[in-house]
């Protein structure tokens, strides 16, 4: 399924930040480092790395340009730039994450600057940057206000921010679901699948005019045993998700990913094959724009 959508360039105020616990965030950002500390999301982010070179093409980089990849992970985005000549840093607050990128870059000779970073308060100058880019990164901050005017701020005026965050509506934003039946997320905490929609996108960076189109990730294992295998023991969210759980919980949520698997499963052959909606968006910074 391919929708492209021109998002409104019309002026529009970030959400308000009501009643925000600055000791709850403290703590739910640590909760969360720890979580993607856990397991090995680099075994699961080397499968997306078309998701970074696609991005990549659609912003249209151009050799030399500075680029900057926010919550980076195993850095597929940060590679897919390098792949162009660029200037790029890859930053993350999970330093494992980083070692993996650094490794992949080392593997593939290709020249790669290393910043622990978050982010919600990036260490860069204003306008370092000529393009930003975040791949199923920003997307889970505590604050979605916080990293979209960070890479606003960090971005030159006249660059350009590229993202791929999946849908609430698609496989990923399905499964966000099924787990929240047993896990509940905090309260006050924002689904991180609002990132794919059109209007949040428009809410965060307002004023920025900006194109997105609903693209499809395929995920290809040998099941759906495979592929919950997998994501318990390499992907945070699902590994903790099941750690919570008591066995007779486990058991169940196991059947609920297998019922949504068979939902969106084209592989008929034994295998798996399930499309992921999500949304990628190129966003044009105004020449001379404004903190929103």
């Amino acid at each position: 399924m391919k929708n492209s959508i021109m998002c409104n360039p019309a002026v529009l105020a970030p959400a308000a930040v009501v009643g925000r616990d600055m000791a709850a965030d403290k703590t739910m950002k640590s909760r969360q480092q720890a979580m993607w500390s856990s397991g090995d999301f680099a075994v699961i982010g080397t499968t997306l790395q078309i998701v970074g070179e696609e991005l990549c093409e659609a912003m249209d980089l151009r050799s030399g340009q500075r680029v900057l990849d926010v919550a980076a992970g195993n850095g597929n985005a940060a590679l897919a730039a390098a792949r162009r000549w660029c200037d790029v840093t890859a930053s993350d607050y999970v330093p494992a994450l980083l070692d993996r990128a650094r490794e992949r870059a080392l593997g593939e000779r290709l020249p790669l600057k290393i910043e622990i970073a978050d982010a919600e308060a990036l260490p860069f100058p204003n306008e370092s940057f000529d393009a930003v880019t975040s791949t199923f990164g920003a997307m889970f901050t505590p604050d979605h206000e916080k990293p979209a005017k960070e890479m606003l701020r960090v971005c030159r005026d006249g660059g350009k921010i590229g993202l791929a965050n999946w849908t609430p509506n698609g496989f990923i934003g399905e499964l966000f679901k099924t787990v929240g039946k047993y896990l509940p997320p905090p309260a006050g905490m924002k689904s991180p699948a609002l990132w794919g929609t059109k209007a949040h996108i428009m809410e965060l960076f307002g004023g920025a005019p900006c194109k997105a189109e609903v693209k499809v990730f395929m995920f290809r294992y040998r099941s759906d045993d495979h592929w919950i295998g997998t994501f318990k023991t390499f992907y945070g969210p699902v590994l903790k998700a099941f750690e919570s759980l008591d066995e007779a919980a486990g058991h169940a949520l196991t059947a609920d990913i297998k019922a949504l698997i068979k939902w969106f499963n084209k592989a008929g052959d034994g295998t798996m094959v399930v499309p992921a909606e999500y949304l990628q968006v190129v966003i044009d910074k105004p020449e001379l724009c404004e903190e929103i």
